[in-house]
């Protein structure tokens, strides 16, 4: 193998850069030329790309999102765009692909590869919905982001004796809601993989307030249900007043976590080992702390779902246990 194309795509996720960067010091130990895509399937398309090497990656393990940028792109699902892509990738003489980003990206990973493109993916999601992995490159960022905003909040809320609502990221999957929510010790959490009780959920608020505390944290994954619309109800079941606070993408934003750093680099130098040697069509991920690749077909064949333990524990906070 003598290059290798890489790109980011879909939302972006902090950790990405640092991936970049160990894609490109692990490529360059094997004597391997990387280029990368600008836009991701966009440039692909547009053939737009510029070479990667050990100096253009310096100083950029630290920065959230991804320098190569990254785009969601609608001609890649027509047969147009990927006919495009395969001609791209033979006329700049690119031996294998790695390919950054969530469930649609690494679907467009597996075109390429049905495609007879050799390809390996890296998670990179924030909403940790990947299976195949236990966690996708950005996961941490993003929960350090509302952490942080969570014990914020709870200063004013302390001082104004008020309960507070916030939504963060999340379509179908709760996991940011409930770890961060578990994490800022908040009063409910509202998820899309179960059902919700705002009757109980508001009296536990007077509850505590009657107990003396003077502040309530309520966190909503967006899939589940709208900060907006649980205000409302929560007024009229409570009464007391409440606040809304829409992370939306702050939560990508920001310097990486060393765990994310971390991961990236971890994930990113196995995928160049990987491909280098002739595996293809799979997802490298972190599986009990150990680098593992799984075929893409198992990748889409299964849903990432939370624990026994931890639905048990989500049910309570959502007043349906």
């Amino acid at each position: 193998m003598k290059k290798i194309g890489l790109l980011t795509s879909g939302g972006d996720s902090s950790g990405m850069n640092a991936a970049i960067r160990s894609v490109v010091h692990a490529s360059a130990d094997r004597g391997i030329r990387v280029i990368g895509f600008i836009q991701g399937y966009q440039g692909l398309i547009e053939n737009n790309f510029r070479e990667l090497d050990i100096s253009s990656v310096e100083g950029i393990v630290q920065r959230g999102g991804t320098v190569l940028r990254s785009a969601r792109c609608l001609e890649f699902k027509s047969d147009w765009g990927q006919r495009t892509s395969i001609e791209n990738i033979s006329k700049d003489e690119i031996d294998g692909m790695i390919i950054l980003g969530g469930d649609g990206s690494l679907h467009g990973a597996q075109v390429l590869h049905d495609l007879g493109v050799p390809v390996i993916g890296l998670p990179a999601s924030i909403d940790n919905d990947i299976y195949g992995t236990d966690m996708a490159i950005g996961v941490d960022t993003a929960l350090n982001n509302i952490v942080h905003a969570v014990d914020s909040l709870r200063d004013t809320a302390s001082s104004h004796d008020r309960a507070f609502i916030m939504e963060v990221m999340g379509r179908s999957s709760g996991y940011l809601a409930f770890t961060s929510a578990i994490a800022c010790a908040a009063e409910a959490v509202i998820i899309p993989e179960l059902p919700y009780n705002l009757e109980v959920i508001g009296n536990r608020l007077l509850e505590a307030k009657k107990r003396g505390m003077t502040n309530s944290i309520v966190i909503v994954a967006e899939g589940a249900a709208s900060a907006y619309a649980i205000e409302m109800k929560l007024k009229s079941i409570a009464g007391f007043e409440t606040r809304i606070t829409v992370l939306g993408h702050l939560q990508r934003g920001g310097d990486p976590t060393v765990f994310d750093r971390l991961l990236a680099r971890r994930l990113a130098a196995s995928a160049v080992r990987r491909l280098s040697e002739g595996e293809r069509g799979c997802m490298v991920g972190l599986v009990k702390n150990e680098i593992i690749a799984t075929p893409f077909v198992d990748v889409f064949s299964n849903k990432k779902v939370l624990d026994d333990k931890s639905l048990a524990l989500a049910r309570v906070l959502s007043g349906v246990a």
